[in-house]
């Protein structure tokens, strides 16, 4: 029998907060491991002024991990895992998701809601997918380009740099700094980002050991969520940089999910949803994918594949 589990983390406070979250679910379910956290830097956090765009975008929060996972130095990677792309490498899987926080975006500014933020504002978020619905409820403030920590991002605005910033729910939840959020963002006009709120575990698809103790801490409700809403991105060939957007709710036995797509500049979008069995979730997120795919939304994601 396993005696010591090793979780791969981004070193970042979150990231460590998140991996002490799972390593503490896991040792409840499983007492006698010794549960052990590694940091693991990444290109993404050593680069940590400049935007995603420009140092790969897509993976470029997990890659170092998942190559921590194959070469066998650590046994489990904790991420976000909205930073998870749908394709995942050979040899490793998505094995558990643990019960979603707060799917919402928030908003951090020095001047109140959204609604009070004065003409011109400059919104700081490096997200597609909040700036488009941003320019949709507010055209009149500026979204611009913002890297670093969710405690960098918030000086910033503190600092005067940015009027607001827009963040997560799930990471200031995490980081027990709720008393900074200025407004949480209504989900009929912020949909989140795929997988916004909860903590995915990876691991080596052959580590059938290691997949039975992180199934002790699946939260099924939220993994066939997540599984509809990585399911719909993939089939939408949208990537994580995409402006889509997409939250799964399940109810009974029934999963309901609602997914919208953008063109780069907010212009133009698309949005709907679709229900069905909660236990086929990758048919339910495949479904609403075609949905909007027979709306027009190919044209957006070849718009964005081109730069």
């Amino acid at each position: 029998m396993r005696k010591a589990v090793t979780i791969g983390s981004r070193g970042s406070s979150l990231a460590l907060i998140q991996a002490e979250l799972a390593a503490a679910r896991i040792k409840e379910v499983n007492p006698h491991l010794d549960v052990n956290i590694v940091k693991i830097s990444t290109k993404a956090d050593r680069d940590g002024d400049v935007l995603l765009d420009r140092i790969g975008g897509v993976g470029v929060f997990v890659k170092e991990l998942e190559e921590a996972l194959i070469d066998g130095r650590i046994d489990l990677a904790v991420h976000s895992l909205k930073d998870m792309p749908t394709e995942i490498p050979p040899g490793l899987c998505l094995a558990a998701a643990t019960e979603r926080q707060d799917p919402r975006d928030v908003l951090i500014s020095r001047a109140g809601k959204l609604a009070e933020l004065p003409t011109g504002s400059r919104i700081g978020t490096g997200s597609f997918r909040r700036a488009v619905q941003l320019a949709a409820r507010r055209p009149d403030l500026k979204a611009e380009g913002i890297r670093g920590n969710v405690d960098t991002r918030i000086r910033k605005v503190l600092s005067g740099e940015f009027d607001a910033v827009i963040l997560a729910a799930a990471a200031l939840i995490r980081l027990g700094w709720e008393d900074k959020i200025s407004e949480y963002l209504p989900l009929e006009h912020f949909l989140p980002a795929v997988g916004q709120g909860a903590m995915g575990i990876e691991i080596r698809a052959e580590d059938e050991e290691i997949a039975e103790i992180v199934s002790s801490i699946n939260h099924l409700p939220t993994w066939q969520s997540v599984a509809a809403e990585r399911a719909f991105l993939s089939a939408l060939g949208g990537g994580c940089r995409a402006p889509i957007a997409a939250l799964g709710t399940v109810s009974g036995g029934t999963l309901r999910i609602e997914g919208m797509a953008s063109n780069k500049s907010g212009s133009r979008s698309l949005r709907a949803a679709e229900e069905g069995d909660a236990a086929q979730p990758q048919a339910v997120g495949m479904k609403l994918a075609q949905r909007l795919l027979s709306m027009g939304a190919s044209e957006f994601i070849e718009e964005v594949k081109a730069g």
